[in-house]
């Protein structure tokens, strides 16, 4: 009975252990080499299969001869990047790689990190939404005008998105019901009030739901021969982008029939100095939206930085019209995929802290959204030009990543 009493609290704990690390948003390739690394030092032969949406675990106590094996099935909700509890988890995890942590104390630990959905956490999440709606519309280039109507509905998207998220029902229509309402609102101030540049404010309003980041690990889980998590990741990457076109689309069409067309604003531009503080806004509320802990807000912002400076200029390489090759994007993914190793190894702390932050604004989910929408417009010719430079910039950004990680080694897998 204390040994069949001693696998069961091991088997618990790595369930449990897989099942946090997936709803932290680990990627399937990351996830499976985790589990298997910690059930070693459980004395555990596991064999996990992860997808998007469920895991499955197979696990034999290599301690009896003729151990029994047990099978763990949980189906699950797509995860949400939380860098802030993928750092606890990696340390939990460590200490037990170390013997340093029993499987009763890793378990008091685990069940220490849930945290309440509280008024305060949901302000700083819609305020994030508003803060990198302004940010990437001030990298957009666009007039103030626009950053102002795109930060304020910026804010009413990050309020639909946290009230989606207790209520079922919304969450499964949240980006088209976004996209509708971003450009409703949208096309309605440029009708009524002052022109604005319709399209650049809801790409920006809608900037948080864009599926870029998705699309770079599906193509990733996809080159690691992760075949099965990475089709099921880029179909739901891909359905994410539909309801937004369609969305966006529909809104257009409705408001267009009723007559409430935006005049073509006049041009302006911004001051240079608006760029790089976009960018600074953009990287703070990364640190936000992916729920950093507190220490480690300087460091995503610093990623996210270095990856924008890296992309800009080493982009200039390659600023001939004629180039296909994304060269800023993957010398960017390629350094930042180096430099997250690099810091792994250094810290002893997992490298998503610096990798993740570190793509985002090279990520192309609004460049898609754009692309899809022009297939919907029925502008064919600039549809697929637009949707070939998506395909370029995964491409590049893909083969970034796993040349970084070829350049450093991982610490671990996280």
């Amino acid at each position: 009975m204390g040994n069949a009493h001693a696998l069961d609290a091991r088997v618990r704990f790595l369930t449990e252990f897989a099942r946090r690390l997936h709803n932290a948003g680990v990627s399937s390739q990351r996830l499976e080499g985790a589990i298997r690394a910690t059930a070693r030092a459980l004395r555990l032969e596991c064999e996990a299969w992860s997808t998007p949406t469920g895991l499955l675990l197979s696990l034999t106590d290599t301690d009896a001869l003729l151990g029994s094996q047990q099978t763990r099935v949980l189906r699950l909700e797509p995860g949400h990047v939380d860098l802030g509890a993928l750092a606890a988890l990696d340390r939990i995890g460590e200490e037990v790689l170390a013997g340093r942590l029993d499987i009763d104390g890793a378990w008091a630990a685990m069940l220490a990190l849930d945290r309440p959905m509280t008024r305060a956490r949901r302000l700083r999440t819609i305020t994030a939404f508003g803060v990198a709606s302004t940010a990437v519309a001030g990298l957009l280039g666009t007039s103030w005008l626009d950053l102002a109507v795109a930060c304020v509905i910026g804010l009413v998207i990050g309020w639909i998105s946290v009230r989606s998220g207790e209520h079922p029902d919304l969450d499964a229509a949240n980006e088209a019901v976004s996209a509708l309402v971003a450009t409703t609102l949208a096309t309605l101030f440029g009708h009524f009030v002052a022109p604005i540049a319709v399209q650049t404010v809801v790409v920006s309003a809608l900037i948080v739901l864009m599926p870029g980041l998705m699309l770079t690990t599906a193509m990733t889980e996809l080159a690691t021969q992760q075949l099965s998590s990475g089709s099921a990741r880029a179909a739901g990457a891909l359905t994410v982008l539909l309801k937004l076109t369609f969305g966006s689309i529909a809104a257009t069409q409705v408001l267009g029939a009723i007559g409430w067309t935006v005049p073509t604003p006049v041009p302006s531009t911004l001051p240079v100095a608006v760029e790089w503080v976009a960018a600074v806004l953009a990287a703070a509320s990364f640190a936000t939206l992916f729920q950093a802990a507190r220490r480690d807000v300087p460091l995503v912002m610093a990623s996210a930085l270095a990856g924008y400076v890296i992309t800009r200029v080493t982009g200039a390489w390659f600023a001939d019209g004629s180039a296909v090759f994304a060269g800023g994007v993957f010398f960017a993914s390629l350094a930042m995929a180096a430099l997250a190793n690099l810091y792994g190894r250094w810290s002893g702390r997992p490298g998503s802290l610096v990798r993740l932050p570190g793509i985002m604004l090279l990520v192309p989910g609004s460049v898609g959204f754009r692309a899809l929408g022009m297939v919907m417009a029925r502008d064919y010719t600039m549809g697929l030009e637009t949707l070939i430079a998506v395909l370029s910039a995964l491409l590049a950004l893909t083969a970034g990543l796993l040349f970084g990680a070829l350049l450093v080694p991982p610490r671990r897998h996280l």
